[in-house]
C-alpha cells in the first residue's frame, strides 16, 4: 500500500489577493487552466472565469447570460498563477479582496474526433476535469475524461444563453435534465439539451442549446480522495444539520437546491475566512458580497466531509440539494487507500 498518487493542491486550489490598480502578479500553487474570480467585498463586479482553451483575457460570468467578452491586456495564465496589469474593474481594483479558484487540466488543449462534433479539449484524467470547446448544437462532443462525466456546465460564447448544467443526481443519467448556473431556478426536464446519456468518451447536445455558436463545456468526473460530484443530500431545516460524508477535506463546495425557484448556487471554500462555523458563502449566480447568516455562519468543513449549521433555505431545507466538492487533504487515495497507510 501507498500514500495518495497525488496531493489535491496540485490540482485544485482558492487564492485569495487583494486588487492595487496596477501590474498585480499572483502564484496560486499550481499552473491553472481555468481560474473563477469574484470580489468579496464589493457586490458591483460580476464573476470572471478564464480558461486557457479559450484563451487568455477572454472572459464569462457564471451570473450573467451575456456572450463571451475581451479584455485586452489584464488577465494572463501564467507558470504558477496569474497576471493582473491595470485596473480591471472586475479583478484588480485597489481596496478590494478577491477569491480565485484555480483548476488545473492539460493546457491549451488539443483536437479531439471522438464524437461526431470535432472538439478542442484540456483534459487531466486524474484530476477528472476537462475544458471543451466546439461549434454546433446538434452532435456528440468528445469530452477526453475517460470516464463518465458527473457535471456538466456548459455557455455560449458566440450568443447571450443561460449556463446549461447537468449534474448526475438531476436523474435520468444526465440525458434530459438541466439546470441553470446562472439562475436560482430549479431542475428543468427537455430532451432537446443533451440529446443523450454522456459515455466515457462522449456527452450529446441537442438542438435546444443556443444557435450554431461556439459553446465552452467544464467536464467533471468523480476521483475517490479528490471530489465528489455524483451526490445529492437532503436538508432538515435546523442549525444542527446535515452532515455529508465526502471522504475528504474540502477545499470547496458549491451546493444547488434541485427544485424551486430563488436557490442560489451557494459556495464555500476553505481560504476565506476559514474557521468553523464562520465560513462565509458566496453565490455563483449573483454578484452579492460573502455573506453568513448571523450570529454564526453556514458549513462546518470537516476532516470527512461537510456539515450544514444553518436554518437558511438555500443550502438547509427539508429537500434534496446536489453539490460539487473537491479535497484539500483526502481520507482515501484515488485507489481506496487510507492515507495514512504505507
Amino acid at each position: 500500500m501507498a500514500y495518495i498518487s497525488f496531493q489535491p493542491k496540485d490540482y485544485f486550489n482558492s487564492h485569495l489577493y487583494s486588487g492595487n490598480d496596477t501590474t498585480n502578479n499572483q502564484q496560486v500553487g499550481l499552473t491553472p487552466d481555468l481560474v473563477w474570480v469574484k470580489c468579496r467585498n464589493n457586490g458591483v463586479p460580476s464573476h470572471y472565469l478564464v480558461d486557457k482553451v479559450r484563451g487568455d483575457e477572454k472572459y464569462i460570468s457564471t451570473n450573467a447570460t451575456t456572450a463571451e467578452q475581451t479584455d485586452s491586456n489584464t488577465f494572463d495564465l501564467v507558470s504558477g498563477g496569474f497576471n493582473l496589469a491595470g485596473g480591471n474593474g472586475w479583478t484588480n481594483v485597489t481596496g478590494r479582496n478577491y477569491v480565485a479558484w484555480n483548476w488545473k487540466a492539460n493546457g491549451a488543449g488539443v483536437s479531439n474526433t471522438d464524437g461526431s462534433i470535432t472538439s478542442t479539449v484540456s483534459a487531466n484524467t486524474t484530476s477528472g476535469f476537462s475544458i471543451v470547446t466546439w461549434t454546433g448544437n446538434s452532435g456528440s462532443v468528445g469530452h477526453g475524461l475517460g470516464k463518465k462525466p458527473a457535471m456538466i456546465i456548459t455557455k455560449s460564447l458566440g450568443a447571450s444563453g443561460g449556463w446549461y448544467t447537468t449534474h448526475k443526481s438531476l436523474g435520468a443519467e444526465m440525458q434530459d435534465n438541466y439546470i441553470f448556473l446562472n439562475t436560482g431556478d430549479g431542475n428543468s426536464t427537455n430532451n432537446d439539451i443533451w440529446g443523450g446519456e454522456p459515455t466515457t468518451s462522449t456527452f450529446s447536445v441537442g438542438s435546444g442549446l443556443i444557435g450554431n455558436t461556439t459553446h465552452v463545456a467544464y467536464c467533471f468526473a468523480d476521483i475517490q480522495g479528490f471530489s465528489q460530484i455524483g451526490r445529492q443530500y437532503i436538508g432538515n431545516g435546523n442549525a444542527d444539520g446535515a452532515f455529508v460524508y465526502t471522504g475528504f477535506k474540502p477545499a470547496f463546495v458549491m451546493m444547488k437546491k434541485v427544485s424551486g425557484a430563488g436557490y442560489d448556487w451557494v459556495i464555500f471554500d476553505n481560504k476565506r475566512l476559514g474557521y468553523n462555523d464562520a465560513n462565509k458563502k458566496l453565490v455563483a449566480n449573483d454578484t452579492d458580497v460573502e455573506a453568513n447568516t448571523s450570529p454564526a455562519g453556514q458549513i462546518d468543513l470537516l476532516s470527512n466531509g461537510f456539515k450544514i449549521r444553518t436554518t437558511d433555505g438555500h443550502i438547509a431545507d427539508a429537500s434534496p440539494y446536489f453539490y460539487i466538492a473537491f479535497a484539500s487533504e483526502p481520507l482515501v487515495s484515488s485507489n481506496g487507500v487510507p492515507t495514512c497507510a504505507r
